[in-house]
């Protein structure tokens, strides 16, 4: 299916701003894990969301300025449909949500859960991504896990949160998918000249650093990966790749094997269960992937992940 380029608002660091005025009144503050050795990396513990992960901040803003009523659709791998499931819960808003057939059963569950059946199509992200804007061409508001001004603006909600609980220099480490999280932190991390902010994407899915590296949208070939919310091609025209071409300090790679090792790591030196794509900031900072400024500090951005195959990444 052919989809056309959206014409999406690029948002600014005034819109972190507005986000935190609406997360503030639903979240409190994820902590912040120090644990007990001061050379150890810090931990965001955004996996301590009631949805698992960071991804309901954004769904939260989005969602904040729908009138009640108005129909909203939205894609995901399944955490951003957790967080919109979430949100119309919390704001009395009407959802409709459209996964993939290889979406983690742990999140379709915790989508029923929440009151909300999802629409399962096609095999990759991009089919319930083209699907979604499809229906939205009928007259809802989509609302996309990464290509969004309003998404984008309630991730970088978590970069407020570290002025907070992090003094001076810092080098944050932030898992890539779509995007939005690196985004958005991206946009309070430009108002911060002592951040540094790393990128950090699955090795079997590099569509934002080949698309930043290109200077314009490049399609990928896309691998299979423990870390499944971060797989998959952007949508042609995101906004997420001119925003982490001009704020992210630097783009890494972690594999498989790095992302399991960062997995049993937060197990079992922190208690911490984390997915794949939680455990991906960790992995890129334990395998020594990016030069570290000040405090070392990993977003663990979600632990939505089945306990079989958690269980076989630790063994």
């Amino acid at each position: 299916m052919t989809v056309p380029i959206r014409q999406v608002r690029t948002p600014d660091p005034a819109d972190v701003e507005r986000a935190a005025r609406i997360v503030r009144e639903h979240l409190p503050p994820t902590p912040l894990d120090r644990g007990i050795d001061p050379e150890e990396p810090l931990l965001k513990l955004e996996s301590m969301q009631p949805t698992g992960a960071f991804k309901v901040r954004g769904a939260l803003y989005a969602l904040s300025g729908v009138e009640a009523g108005a129909p909203v659709v939205a894609a995901s791998a399944g955490n951003h449909g957790l967080g919109m499931a979430y949100a119309a819960r919390e704001l009395g808003r009407d959802v409709s949500v459209v996964v993939s057939t290889k979406a983690s059963p742990a999140k379709v569950e915790a989508l029923r859960r929440l009151g909300t059946e999802p629409v399962r199509v096609g095999t990759m992200i991009e089919d319930a991504e083209a699907h979604a804007i499809e229906l939205a061409g009928r007259g809802a508001r989509y609302v996309s896990p990464y290509n969004d001004p309003d998404v984008i603006a309630g991730q970088g909600t978590i970069g407020l949160e570290l002025d907070e609980q992090v003094d001076g220099a810092m080098t944050v480490f932030c898992p890539i998918g779509g995007g939005g999280l690196a985004s958005g932190v991206g946009l309070w991390a430009s108002t911060r000249p002592d951040v540094r902010l790393v990128g950090v994407e699955s090795a079997a899915s590099t569509a934002v650093s080949a698309s930043v590296r290109a200077g314009q949208w490049v399609e990928v070939d896309i691998d299979d990966t423990i870390a499944d919310g971060l797989s998959g091609n952007v949508e042609r025209g995101s906004i997420t790749v001119d925003l982490i071409g001009r704020h992210v300090d630097e783009l890494v790679t972690v594999t498989d094997r790095e992302i399991r090792e960062g997995m049993r790591w937060l197990a079992s030196r922190r208690g911490v269960v984390a997915e794949g794509a939680g455990a991906a900031g960790l992995a890129a900072i334990l395998a020594g992937k990016a030069e570290i400024t000040g405090a070392a500090v990993a977003i663990v951005s979600g632990r939505n992940i089945t306990l079989p195959l958690y269980a076989a990444q630790l063994a």
